[in-house]
């Protein structure tokens, strides 16, 4: 038992101490703080937790998990952020916690691992989530399937002034829990919303991740409206992408670009996207982790679906954003969306630059062209690829990739990879609306 750090507010009534688990559900257990008593910064959760899918909660008997056995979810108090959209409760990220130590199926510790690994080598990655979201009527008002609120077209002042209020109160939440919002627009769906907050070492983005679409759905609630992250509601209408950002440092320097190489990347650099590309298909099974994933990932849609890299292409599945002056600063990963867990996304990513680096694999030429106009013969002669269209095939290839398998460890890849097969054997012969009645609110 610990008493209350000082640094806790005296109106705090509730500690939630969370977690994210295969599924990419977040999910939490709240300790109730008696006044002038101590209290625990863990509780148990059920180890087989990490074993549920994400349409019902039941363990897939394949993860290798089961009813049977305990673990502890252990407070991390600096991750500690006041909520102001539900008084009296603050949170923490935890770790979980099997026989004194972090446990093998723990998300948040896999990317701690990787973060560890690369640091081995003198590097880090910062990172960021460039999340997209809908707001839609609430749900009791909706008649048949989801419903936008207004149709306003890309960057709309419009759609500013609709949402202003909504759009101040969940910025000013934001910024209130230590993250830091860079810029806001209407996205081009109707009633789509982009906002993208500050980049930070890898740990502290997934964590960010984790606050940020709990805050948006969180305040869109207060507000009568409904938020949804899932990566494909509507049929004719975007898709919500959540790009993840990320740059090399070295020493407490950015070590993404150098003006003296090719293509203004550092070799290290030109390494790591090398490593992350070879292992694309693979790692979308957990960056583009569910069925409705795919409908978003299509040709001519600016989300990465075929296997290459280019200079500012943004039909390219990793872009090389130029700064004004030609310098690179950071890269983006196109295949990624919010269904995703950020822990075992960045997790992977890191798992595969580094198969980069320590192989010395060279990055080939930049495509600086729309691939979806390119004929079956020019893509063969670059040796570019279309990435998985569907879950099964993403699955297959993370089965398939010792590389991450190994990354990921036995226990994890067992019980993530049983999850996965079993919502891909429930939803791949579901149609949209179907998919979307069950996983709107889930995301």
């Amino acid at each position: 038992m610990n008493p209350i750090p000082h640094v806790f507010p005296d109106e705090m009534e509730f500690l939630r101490i969370l977690w994210c688990d295969n599924a990419n559900i977040i999910r939490a257990k709240a300790i109730y703080l008696q006044e002038g008593e101590d209290f625990p910064l863990k509780v148990g959760i059920g180890a087989g937790q990490q074993g549920v899918p994400v349409m019902y909660d039941g363990i897939i008997e394949e993860s290798g998990l089961s009813p049977i056995g305990e673990i502890q979810l252990e407070a991390d108090l600096s991750t500690f952020k006041e909520l102001d959209y539900a008084p009296g409760h603050v949170q923490v990220m935890g770790y979980m916690i099997k026989d004194g130590k972090i446990w093998s199926c723990c998300p948040r510790g896999f990317l701690k691992k990787m973060i560890i690994n690369l640091k081995k080598i003198n590097l880090e990655v910062k990172s960021s989530f460039e999340n997209e979201f809908y707001l839609l009527k609430n749900d009791s008002e909706q008649k048949k399937g989801p419903e936008i609120l207004e149709e306003t077209p890309f960057a709309s002042t419009y759609s500013m002034n609709i949402n202003h209020e909504f759009i101040r109160e969940l910025v000013d939440s934001i910024n209130n829990q230590g993250m830091r919002v860079e810029q806001y627009y209407p996205e081009s769906g109707p009633g789509q919303q982009e906002i993208t907050i500050k980049y930070d070492d890898a740990l502290v983005s997934a964590d960010n991740q984790i606050s940020f679409r709990d805050t948006v759905k969180a305040v869109a609630h207060l507000h009568g409206i409904q938020s949804s992250f899932l990566p494909k509601i509507f049929s004719q209408k975007s898709g919500n992408g959540c790009h993840i950002h990320l740059s090399l440092w070295k020493n407490d320097e950015n070590k993404t670009g150098d003006m003296d190489n090719e293509y203004g990347l550092s070799s290290q650099c030109k390494q790591f996207i090398a490593g992350i590309l070879k292992h694309l298909p693979a790692i979308m099974a957990i960056t583009t982790p569910t069925s409705n994933s795919y409908r978003r990932i299509k040709p001519k849609t600016w989300s990465g679906a075929f296997q290459c890299w280019g200079i500012d292409n943004r039909e390219a599945a990793i872009r090389v954003i130029s700064e004004e002056d030609g310098a690179v600063k950071h890269v983006e990963i196109k295949t990624v969306d919010a269904s995703s867990n950020p822990y075992l996304a960045l997790g992977a990513i890191i798992a595969a630059g580094m198969d980069g680096l320590k192989n010395s694999l060279e990055l080939g030429k930049p495509l600086q062209e729309d691939p979806g106009n390119m004929s079956p013969s020019d893509l063969a002669k670059r040796k570019i690829k279309l990435l998985p269209n569907n879950l099964g095939e993403a699955i297959y290839h993370l089965e398939n990739d010792k590389i991450i398998l190994d990354a990921l460890g036995k226990d994890l890849s067992k019980a993530y990879l049983a999850v996965k097969k079993a919502e891909w054997e429930f939803f791949k012969d579901l149609n949209l609306g179907e998919e979307v009645e069950i996983l709107l609110d889930k995301f």
